[in-house]
């Protein structure tokens, strides 16, 4: 009884192995692709930041030129943000301001029509 239950043991643990290397197959494939993946985003990336210089013969940009780029065109995206949310806070102010004085203007012409 003893050698069959070390028999089923044996068994069970010869599936699970099974199992763990197909899993881990898939794992290597799903890396696999992955590293595909990445490795053709970084040359549309590449290709994006610095298109004169990818492919030609002694200027190809290294990943350090890439990233700074990134963070250039990062930072400059958030500058015109702010920018842009100043602007639109200045035309606000100026709009409520040309609101007042067209209201001004209308009371003094009300003002004047009493007059006359």
């Amino acid at each position: 009884q003893a050698e069959e239950e070390l028999k089923e043991t044996c068994a069970r643990q010869a599936l699970q192995l099974q199992e763990m290397g197909r899993r881990e197959r898939l794992l290597r494939g799903d890396v696999g692709r992955a590293k595909e993946q990445l490795k053709s985003f970084k040359i549309q990336v590449m290709q994006v930041c610095s298109p004169a210089a990818v492919g030609a013969a002694g200027k190809a940009i290294t990943e350090q030129q890439v990233i700074e780029k990134v963070r250039n065109l990062s930072e400059e995206s958030q500058q015109s943000q702010e920018r842009e949310k100043h602007l639109q806070e200045e035309l606000s102010s100026r709009l409520s301001k040309e609101k007042e004085v067209s209201e001004n203007v209308e009371v003094f012409k009300k003002s004047l029509c009493e007059l006359q």
